[in-house]
């Protein structure tokens, strides 16, 4: 197979065929950044990152991988990690400097928290069930019989999961006496402790939630830290479903979030947030999104399952389904309450005669516009 009789970057009278070096399996992941719409213009920056592409570290048992501000110096505000755990792996006791927001992709976990107040929180999540520590309350995350793989978004796009506060270390740099007294023993008490971080080890899977709570206090915070949103039916429209996740259904959460799933042809309509970044992680299917901003920028990105993407707030946007199976992605925003404005509904109320005059547009596509917010469309 010749160069030519592959994809090049020519559209109409625009382009040219490659005549270097090329990496033809990626051009074709990425088709409307390989061969832009003409309608992209100007130089927004990359709001695109493969986890494929993030250095994956591994552990006993397990594996974690992130996108921050260093992979995507646009994602100023949120960061995200994919992190994986087998059965019975922990990712050892610790706490964050930022709040941490997490969806189950596959499998169960246990998560387990205790805060200021002494609050004790034990649960069990399965796929699409979610949870948000804040900032500084220490928590635990261990797979249960099928192990776990979940995303967790934190509100700082300067995060790294390698900086966590582990239990572990801390132990490890205090004077073992200072350990001794804080507790009341003698330092030979504290000899097997471990000289470095666990981060993920294994243990045994644990027992059944009923039988680990028998054990333990009985004393839940006033408001949870998870949310089984696996339970909440979506909101259906001709083309897909979306599900809203914020402060009105989850009160502990300091992050929102909008879960699209998109049939073939199918459209999240042209938008944008007026207060808040948005991070995008696509768990199945191929989608194209084209973000614009002022002034005249304009740039359109591809994206599959595994990859991440970013929207600065107030940047209009869509997200389109390009394949030929359904889109599942994940919309994370760095505000409690989830917003947006839609383009469509915001000239459906604006005087008619304001929106023709602007667009020199006719009563056909007047008629067509709709009042009431579809966020899927096809």
């Amino acid at each position: 197979m010749d160069d030519m009789s592959v994809a090049q970057p020519i559209n109409g009278t625009h382009g040219a065929s490659v005549a270097g070096p090329r990496n033809i399996q990626l051009e074709g992941q990425v088709p409307d950044i390989f061969a832009a719409p003409l309608t992209d213009k100007g130089s927004l920056p990359n709001l695109h990152f493969p986890f494929a592409f993030a250095h994956n570290r591994l552990e006993d048992g397990g594996w974690a991988r992130e996108v921050t501000v260093r992979e995507m110096p646009a994602m100023k505000e949120l960061a995200i990690v994919n992190m994986r755990l087998g059965p019975g792996v922990v990712r050892e006791l610790h706490w964050h400097k930022e709040a941490e927001w997490s969806y189950i992709t596959a499998g169960k976990a246990r998560l387990t928290v205790v805060d200021a107040d002494g609050y004790l929180s034990v649960d069990d999540l399965e796929p699409g069930d979610i949870w948000l520590v804040p900032s500084g309350v220490p928590h635990s995350i261990q797979g249960l019989e099928e192990g776990t793989e979940f995303v967790l978004v934190f509100d700082d796009g300067n995060f790294s999961e390698n900086q966590t506060l582990l239990i572990t270390e801390l132990m490890a740099h205090l004077p073992p006496s200072v350990v001794a007294k804080n507790f009341g023993l003698p330092e030979a008490a504290f000899k097997g402790l471990p000289k470095e971080e666990k981060y993920i080890f294994r243990l045994p899977v644990p027992a059944s939630l009923d039988e680990v709570r028998k054990q333990l206090p009985n004393n839940p915070p006033p408001q949870s830290y998870v949310f089984h949103a696996s339970k909440v039916p979506p909101n259906k429209f001709d083309g897909g479903s979306t599900k809203v996740v914020d402060v009105k259904q989850f009160p502990e959460t300091t992050l929102s979030a909008l879960i699209i799933e998109l049939e073939p042809g199918a459209m999240r309509e042209v938008h944008w947030h007026p207060d808040g970044d948005e991070l995008q992680y696509y768990i199945k299917g191929e989608a194209r999104m084209t973000v614009f901003d002022a002034t005249n920028n304009a740039r359109t990105f591809n994206y599959r399952a595994g990859d991440v993407g970013y929207v600065p707030k107030t940047l209009a946007h869509y997200i389109e389904n390009t394949g030929t199976e359904p889109v599942l992605v994940i919309n994370v925003f760095s505000t409690r309450r989830y917003r947006d404005v839609s383009l469509n509904q915001w000239m459906a109320l604006t005087p008619p005669d304001m929106v023709r005059g602007t667009l020199d547009i006719d009563d056909t596509v007047m008629k067509a516009l709709r009042r009431e917010r579809r966020p899927v469309v096809r």
